[in-house]
C-alpha cells in the first residue's frame, strides 16, 4: 500500500478517478437540472436560469478552475489510461468487460460533443452577446436542426453513462464496494441514477419546442 501511494501514477489515477465525481460528475447533474427548465419556457429559463449564472461571483474563475481544468485533466488523462490500457471484451465476454470498454470509448465521443457544446454556447456568446439574451432561443435554434439535435441526445446519453458507470468502478477502486453484494446494491443505484439524469437530459431537449416562436428569432443568431 506505501509503495502505490508512493506511485505517481497511482495518486494521478485517484485523482483522476476523485475529478470524475467531485467538481465534473456533480456539474453534470446540476447542468441537467438546471437546463430542464426549459419546460417553464423561455422567459423564465433566460431570466432564473441563464441570467441567475451570470449573477454568481466570480462566475469566469469557476468556470475554467473549478470546471475546465478538472475536466481537461480528466479528459486528457482518461485519454492516457486507455492508451496504456487493454480491454479484454474479446476474451472474458462479460458485462463489465463491455462496461470497460464502453467507458474508454465514450471518453473520446463526450470530448468532441463538449467542444462542439461549448464552442456553440459559452464561446460563441463571447462574439455574440445577443446569444446570452436569449440562450433558450438559441439553444431552440440549434435544435431544430436534426443533425445537431442527433448530437446532443447522443452526447448527453453517452455523459450520463460514463458518469454513472465510473460511479460504480470508482466504488471498487476505492475500496467501498468490495463484496460482490455490496457490488451489485451499487451498482442498482447507479443505473437507477442514469436513468433519471437521462430523463431530465431528454427533458430539457423537449422543453426548448415549448415556445416555436423564439426560434425564428434565434435562427438569426447562428452564423
Amino acid at each position: 500500500m506505501s509503495a502505490s501511494i508512493h506511485n505517481t501514477h497511482f495518486l494521478l489515477r485517484r485523482v483522476h478517478s476523485l475529478l470524475g465525481v467531485v467538481p465534473v460528475g456533480g456539474f453534470l447533474m446540476f447542468h441537467l437540472w438546471e437546463n430542464s427548465q426549459s419546460r417553464f419556457g423561455r422567459e423564465h429559463f433566460n431570466e432564473h436560469v441563464v441570467e441567475f449564472i451570470k449573477s454568481i461571483n466570480y462566475v469566469l474563475f469557476i468556470e475554467i478552475f473549478v470546471l475546465a481544468l478538472p475536466i481537461l485533466f480528466h479528459a486528457l488523462y482518461g485519454l492516457l489510461i486507455w492508451w496504456q490500457g487493454r480491454s479484454n471484451v474479446t476474451r472474458y465476454k462479460y458485462f463489465h468487460k463491455f462496461m470497460y470498454f464502453t467507458q474508454r470509448l465514450s471518453g473520446w465521443g463526450i470530448l468532441a460533443f463538449l467542444i462542439y457544446h461549448v464552442g456553440w454556447t459559452r464561446i460563441w456568446s463571447i462574439w455574440n452577446p445577443a446569444i446570452e439574451e436569449d440562450m433558450y432561443g438559441h439553444m431552440q435554434a440549434l435544435l431544430s436542426n436534426p443533425i445537431a439535435c442527433a448530437a446532443y441526445v447522443i452526447g448527453m446519453i453517452l455523459a450520463v453513462i460514463h458518469f454513472t458507470n465510473g460511479l460504480w468502478t470508482m466504488g471498487i477502486t476505492w475500496g467501498v464496494t468490495t463484496t460482490p453484494k455490496a457490488q451489485k446494491i451499487s451498482y442498482g443505484v447507479c443505473t437507477a441514477l442514469a436513468v433519471l439524469l437521462i430523463a431530465f437530459g431528454i427533458h430539457s431537449l423537449v422543453g426548448f419546442f415549448i415556445e416555436p416562436e423564439a426560434a425564428s428569432h434565434a435562427a438569426s443568431l447562428l452564423p
